[in-house]
Order: C-alpha cells, then structure tokens, then sequence
C-alpha cells in the first residue's frame, strides 16, 4: 500500500545547513521512520545491556528516570573522558525527523536516548515495544544533582546557552538548591556560532579547562545535539545533556507547569498557554504530522 509523502501535507520549514550532518548515507522519510521496528539496537557509546527500541527511526532506550539517572552517574564515576551523549525527543523531535531525514543520524549516535513526552510512551504500547515512562529532559539535570547531593559527592556542571546572563541565574539557582553541585563555567554563545571555527575551538578549550562531569547544552533541536556531535571528539568529559529549555526553566525565565497538571498530562497546554507566540504553529503542525507518521509506522510494520 501506498504512502502519504511529507510534501502532501504543509511546506517544510527550512533548517540551516548548520545545523545538519550527514553522518551517514541519505535515508529516506518514509522508510526511515517505519523501518527496524522490531530490531534492538545499539548505538556507539551505548551500554551493550540496555534494552532499545526502534522506534520513529532512533533507537529509544526503554528507561525510567531513575534509571537514566544511575546510567549517567555510571559514566561519571567511571572518569572517562569520551563524551558520551543523552538526548530526550518529544513529539515535535519526531515530526522534524520525519520532515528533515538527513538528522536521523545525529540522533542514532546519542549514548541514550530518552522518550520526553506521553503520546510517545503510550504508541509504544501499541506498537508492542512498551516504554516504561516519559523520562523529561528538563527534570533529568534536577535528578542528576539530587542524587549526588543524596550521596553526599560533588558534581561539576558548564552551562553552554540561553541568553547573556541567564546561565549565570541558572548556576546561581543550582548551588543555591544543591549545595554540591558546583558550575564551574558558562557560555551564551552568540547567534550563528556554530559556522565559527575559531570560537568553538576556544570554547572546547575552555570546557576541557574546568574539567566538567556534565556538559549541560540548551542550544535547542536540533543545533544543540548538532553542536554536541560535531564537537564531541574535541570534547573531554564523560557525558554531554543535549536538554532544550533546561538552562532557561532553572533561571525561571520559563515556567514549569504544576505538578498536577504534569500528573494529568496537560503540561503542554500549560506550555501553550504561556509561550502561544511561539509554540502556537509548532503544536498545529505536531497534531497534523504525529498522527500519520504513528499510521504509516503501524502498516509498515503490520
């Protein structure tokens, strides 16, 4: 049977060449998003024991939080320098996935791969490759921090994004909360930094300077998982958050919604409702995309 193409639907939106690397032989939308369903996978960096599901073309790792959290801590306290990778897709990533293929193996190389979003918990129920819970990437660096303030040892952190002078609120947010964690740099970067070759040595640099555990990046989908491979061979420290809005929510220059509308999984009317200038035409889109593309992985895979 027949597929709809992506260009049935509405215009694709252009992403700067920037922010793509082709690290693999050009795939196509269709099959690359409905493919491999059934298939474990591993991806460089991976625990070879973690159970993954192939899932929307990337290989999802089937996790709880707490489990994230003690994976990401094994890494650490192991002392390599590899820089390993988290990134945590919600529904949007999965639509810009589809829309823009040539990503999808930005995305394969991640360490670990978290599910940050209910409707791609609940379609992996259906398609018979159960993830356990949505595992946020804005609450993954707080469970990070609370554990090793739990067990009484330091952690160190770089902020890299957000605007000029909020990593800085964000650090102080941290220390204050956890006493044991210590920032121990900052980056705003300015825009279109990533064409810079000079400006990213130095700041790899001054990242490998402080000696980090955690490379915290909020560039946002998909330049700060872009940046985060291309640089990670320069990069020495053991695991790098490609964690979106992450910086911006510990400043509080944005808001998290109320636990009990989390609990209800409303938190992204919540988020519409307070950034409706900016979210407004990304969630239209994600409610017209999602949909087929959970349809079209369905029939491929029946």
């Amino acid at each position: 049977m027949g597929y709809l193409s992506s260009k049935t639907m509405v215009p694709v939106v252009r992403i700067p060449k920037s922010y793509i690397f082709s690290l693999t032989k050009p795939i196509s939308p269709i099959d690359s998003l409905t493919a491999d369903a059934k298939l474990p996978q591993t991806s460089p960096g991976s625990d070879l024991a973690q159970e993954r599901h192939r899932l929307w073309s990337i290989d999802i790792d089937a996790v709880t939080m707490s489990q994230a959290v003690q994976r990401i801590c094994g890494w650490i306290s192991r002392g390599e320098r590899t820089c390993r990778f988290v990134v945590t897709p919600n529904v949007d990533h999965i639509v810009q996935l589809y829309r823009h293929p040539a990503l999808i193996p930005v995305y394969r190389q991640a360490s670990m791969t978290l599910a940050d979003g209910w409707p791609l918990v609940s379609m992996s129920h259906v398609y018979g490759q159960p993830l356990p819970q949505r595992v946020p990437g804005s609450d993954l660096l707080p469970a990070i921090c609370d554990h090793f303030q739990s067990e009484e040892k330091p952690i160190k952190l770089y902020l890299l994004g957000g605007k000029p002078g909020i990593p800085q609120r964000a650090a102080h947010a941290i220390q204050s909360r956890w006493p044991l964690a210590e920032v121990v740099g900052t980056s705003s970067p300015p825009l279109g930094f990533e064409e810079d070759a000079e400006f990213n040595r130095d700041l790899c640099a001054e990242i490998n300077r402080v000696q980090p555990d955690i490379l915290v990046v909020g560039l946002g989908f998909p330049k700060q998982e872009s940046w985060i491979v291309r640089h990670r061979d320069e990069l020495r420290l053991p695991v790098a958050l490609a964690v979106g809005g992450t910086i911006d929510f510990l400043a509080g220059e944005q808001t998290r919604a109320p636990k009990w509308i989390q609990s209800i999984r409303m938190e992204w009317l919540h988020r519409l409702a307070t950034n409706p200038r900016r979210l407004a035409k990304r969630y239209a889109l994600d409610a017209i995309y999602f949909p087929w593309i959970c349809i079209l992985h369905i029939r491929r895979n029946a």
